[in-house]
């Protein structure tokens, strides 16, 4: 049996053999080893045909087969393959009836994983040279660490029963207050761990404005912010972090510093702002500053990417609304992979330009990145709402309560200050309400359907 001492080289015939050995030997062990072994690792045929038989029998059976039906596969089962391979095949299984308790089984144990995360590995490099012509770093990043994080999950699912106290408490989704007292109530508090938020509106209307909002509220509360703008320059989102928080306006920000200051050095929480240029960045880009900021210290307990749209795609498409939904697909995933709510914005479309309420039908390029999103709102502004500081804040969908509402909303572009307004005035409003709503319902409907007519996957 090969040593710990040597590398590659300890995965060899024999360390192969006895693998295959053991997972016909214990189950627990099968059980476990199936979930990150792939049938190509091995490097015998015979080997491959032997593990292919067990792994289909107890796909087929629903059980773990015994030695001797092993056998009665292997003796009847062979007629496709050579000769030569059959005889490979007999003589290793004859070698296993001889030593039916493997006794290296706890070496194999200790060391299954880390094979299969070299074959991983090997096959990731081999990936990566294809991938360096096309200067494809991000994606080449993306392969490297998938193969390095085989087999780290240990999270075996949840347990429905067990586990009924824990789902009932607010820490399941320790939400994180979106600052608007009414939408906070039907969301249950604002936007959870693991969960996407997508903020809507038209180019100017205020979407940058809403997600510094966002960013400022959970601040107060003392989180620590991570903030993607691939939009404005860092330093200007900043200063509209400055002004939303000191209610100082934009204007006067720097004749008033020392009130600016004493302001911002009240916020318990940490800000991180990075910029990107304008389809600089991916979500792989994201994913690697998060892991950076990781190595010092400093945990995301929001993300807010300014915005979705102007990321680049890791693998591009060609097809611009499929590159889209991938990307939201992705952002959804660092939501869940770094367990914390994570904002963002789309633009509109035309339609959206000067609506009384903005629906996901005007969503621009790919409506199917809503269907990935947990909580989504628009910000509609007309003319004359911009010249009243008004505006109205459309639901448009909840995961976690009711949707279809429209709220009024005050916005001040001054001092970055929007507020979601009180019962008062809605009355005024309420047949747009009832005829956006319905009319979302009927372009649901209609998409639904069609996406069901040409037999496509989707995620709503």
């Amino acid at each position: 049996m090969e040593t710990n001492r040597e590398t590659f080289s300890r995965f060899g015939k024999s360390f192969q053999e006895k693998l295959c050995h053991l997972m016909l030997q214990d189950r627990p062990f099968c059980d476990q080893i199936t979930e990150v072994l792939n049938v190509n690792f091995l490097q015998y045929e015979y080997l491959r045909i032997f593990v292919k038989i067990l792994i289909d029998y107890r796909e087929k059976y629903r059980t773990h087969p015994s030695y001797d039906i092993m056998a009665t596969k292997i003796k009847s089962g062979l007629d496709s393959y050579t000769p030569a391979l059959q005889k490979q095949l007999r003589s290793f299984y004859a070698s296993v009836l001889s030593e039916s308790e493997l006794r290296d089984g706890e070496f194999i144990k200790d060391n299954a994983l880390d094979f299969c995360r070299k074959q991983v590995l090997k096959e990731a490099m081999m990936k990566s040279v294809k991938l360096i012509k096309t200067s494809s770093f991000d994606e080449i990043q993306g392969v490297i660490e998938k193969a390095l994080k085989l087999g780290t999950d240990n999270n075996f699912g949840h347990d429905f029963i067990k586990d009924f106290e824990e789902r009932y408490l607010i820490t399941s989704r320790d939400p994180v207050s979106t600052g608007f007292e009414r939408v906070d109530d039907i969301c249950k508090g604002g936007l959870g761990k693991s969960e996407l938020g997508v903020v809507i509106a038209p180019t100017g209307a205020g979407k940058s404005m809403v997600l510094v909002h966002l960013g400022a509220e959970a601040l107060k509360a003392g989180k620590t912010v991570v903030h993607y703008t691939m939009e404005l320059a860092d330093t200007v989102v900043g200063n509209r972090y400055d002004s939303c928080i000191s209610r100082v306006p934009l204007s006067d920000l720097f004749t008033n510093k020392k009130r600016v200051l004493e302001s911002i050095q009240d916020v318990e929480g940490q800000l991180i702002i990075k910029e990107y240029p304008t389809k600089s960045a991916s979500t792989e880009t994201i994913k690697n500053h998060i892991e950076r900021l990781k190595k010092r210290g400093i945990e995301p307990d929001v993300i807010i990417v300014d915005y979705a749209d102007l990321l680049r795609p890791v693998r591009s498409t060609k097809e611009k609304r499929h590159d889209l939904e991938n990307t939201y697909e992705e952002l959804r995933a660092i939501a869940q992979i770094y367990k914390c709510p994570l904002w963002t914005a789309s633009q509109t479309n035309r339609s959206g330009l000067n609506a009384e309420v903005i629906t996901m039908e005007a969503i621009s390029e790919a409506f199917n990145k809503c269907f990935v999103a947990d909580f989504i709102c628009s910000l509609s502004r007309t003319v004359q709402d911009k010249q009243a500081n008004k505006g109205r804040v459309f639901i448009a969908k909840n995961r976690n309560g009711p949707d279809g509402l429209v709220f009024q909303a005050f916005v001040d572009w001054s001092n970055v200050s929007i507020k979601v307004l009180s019962r008062e005035g809605e009355e005024a409003i309420s047949s747009v309400i009832q005829d956006s709503a319905e009319n979302t319902l009927q372009f649901m409907r209609e998409r639904f359907k069609k996406k069901i007519n040409n037999n496509e996957r989707y995620r709503c």
